[in-house]
């Protein structure tokens, strides 16, 4: 910028030179990067998101295949029982109630066969039952006059639906029947309600019935010929989970105790099959479940269970175990010592046994060796309890501490020290625990052979004892 001021002086020449540069350019320029780097950012968390959704599902079905199939299962029955709405002939059939066919096929199919059939067994009763039931109030409700019929109608209706529903909180019918009551009170009073304005009541039961058999048969067929998923095999498969659990929990929680490797350090976490115990005490709710269901398989499910609570049983000792080996009064190491070698043969030779009633499980087939570990187990009770016999109460001179050994040289009196008995305990408790273990497990082994005898196992293939 050039100024001319005229002075006295002369012509004088002022220049100005602005030292401000456009800066609204790189404002949006820098705007637009962040913009660019945070809808960048938003798409690579959103890619991160669905990678990992997509790792779920994908371990979801390669962990169990069967649950594919299981979904391909349920589109199938769908799309054939759709015919019946899709083709005209079939749709003359059965009415307008098509769709009932529908309903049935998606509340009905279930995961494993046990399951389809004991909710199309309690589908079907119920709605025959109820329609049966629906019929008679309404032809009752109909001698006592038109004016009446409606109060009558709705006080049978109020008695019948109240006492059903009270039936939901018994114990054995909420367990097996629960669904079958709700569908007894669905049908129920639609067909004693609508009975009051529909003419041609026992059609609409009819279809209605007709429509509802299709949709469960069609769910049978396609679950029984197709992969079959039994409910049975799901049980027989938990009690031999639990069993192994038992068995590798057993074995490691000795070991940890007694440090049989010598490697493990204090600050060290326990191995964590020394804890799997745990889910054998958890597992109570899923057993009853699944024995509910394999009873409409005719399975042996009542023996399952008794195993189950036997197998129970032990995980809860094996829990008082943990519990003691943790406990702060601990048992001198000599005594430790002394009875570490039949504490650790008593807990290998469970273990063994319980391996090999997995083994037996597994293959459906009777064990020529389970005799031999059982005597083996038992032999290692006696030597444990020899060896509590034995157990010395007297601490040895070479543990004391050097002043206690200076008393007893300078006073001939004082010649022993005796161990208290808080200190002994923890060690007799473990000890009783093993054999209270051991006498479990032979339970165990009396319902493994029970099993085998109800569910026809393989015979026994001859072996040497291991």
């Amino acid at each position: 910028m050039a100024n001319t001021n005229g002075t006295s002086k002369g012509l004088e020449w002022r220049v100005t030179i602005s030292d401000r540069s456009p800066e609204r350019p790189a404002v949006e320029s820098s705007w637009i990067c962040r913009a660019w780097i945070g809808l960048l950012g938003i798409i690579l968390a959103l890619k991160s998101k669905v990678w990992r959704f997509w790792e779920k599902i994908r371990k979801l079905a390669v962990d169990d295949p069967r649950r594919i199939f299981h979904c391909l299962k349920v589109g199938l029955a769908l799309t054939l029982v759709s015919l019946f709405y899709y083709i005209k002939p079939l749709h003359d059939g059965i009415g307008g109630t098509a769709m009932w066919a529908i309903f049935t096929v998606v509340v009905v199919f279930e995961y494993t066969v046990g399951a389809t059939l004991s909710k199309g067994l309690n589908r079907g009763v119920a709605t025959l039952v109820a329609g049966a039931l629906g019929f008679a109030i309404h032809w009752l409700a109909n001698q006592t006059g038109e004016k009446a019929e409606p109060v009558v109608l709705g006080v049978l209706v109020f008695l019948i639906v109240s006492a059903a529903t009270f039936f939901r909180f018994i114990p054995t019918v909420k367990t097996r029947f629960d669904y079958g009551v709700l569908i007894f009170i669905l049908t129920f009073s639609l067909v004693s309600i609508s009975g009051y304005r529909e003419e041609k009541l026992f059609k609409l039961a009819h279809e209605r019935l007709c429509t509802i058999a299709i949709g469960g048969f069609m769910c049978l067929l396609v679950s029984i010929s197709i992969c079959p998923i039994w409910v049975g095999e799901e049980f027989h498969h938990l009690i031999t989970c639990n069993i192994e659990k038992l068995a590798d929990s057993l074995d490691g929680c000795v070991a940890e105790y007694f440090n049989e490797s010598g490697s493990t350090a204090d600050n060290e976490e326990p191995c964590p099959k020394s804890k799997a115990y745990k889910s054998v005490l958890n597992s109570k709710a899923t057993e009853e479940s699944l024995a509910n269901l394999a009873r409409w398989e005719r399975h042996p499910w009542k023996q399952y269970l008794n195993i189950a609570a036997e197998i129970r049983c032990c995980a809860y000792q094996v829990e008082a175990l943990n519990g003691s080996f943790n406990s702060e009064i601990q048992a001198p190491e000599f005594m430790k010592k002394h009875l570490s070698e039949a504490c650790i043969k008593l807990s290998l030779q469970s273990s063994m046994v319980l391996k090999e009633l997995v083994t037996t499980t597994k293959s459906m087939s009777r064990s020529s060796n389970i005799e031999f570990l059982v005597g083996e187990m038992n032999g290692a009770v006696e030597d444990l309890r020899s060896s509590l016999k034995s157990l010395p109460d007297q601490v040895p001179p070479t543990l004391l501490p050097p002043s206690i050994e200076a008393m007893e040289e300078e006073t001939p009196c004082i010649s022993t020290t005796k161990v208290p008995l808080t200190e002994v305990m923890p060690l007799v408790v473990l000890t009783s625990l093993l054999i209270e273990i051991a006498g479990r497990i032979q339970g165990v082994v009396d319902g493994v052979n029970e099993l085998a005898a109800l569910a026809n196992f393989k015979p026994a293939v001859d072996a040497e004892p291991r």
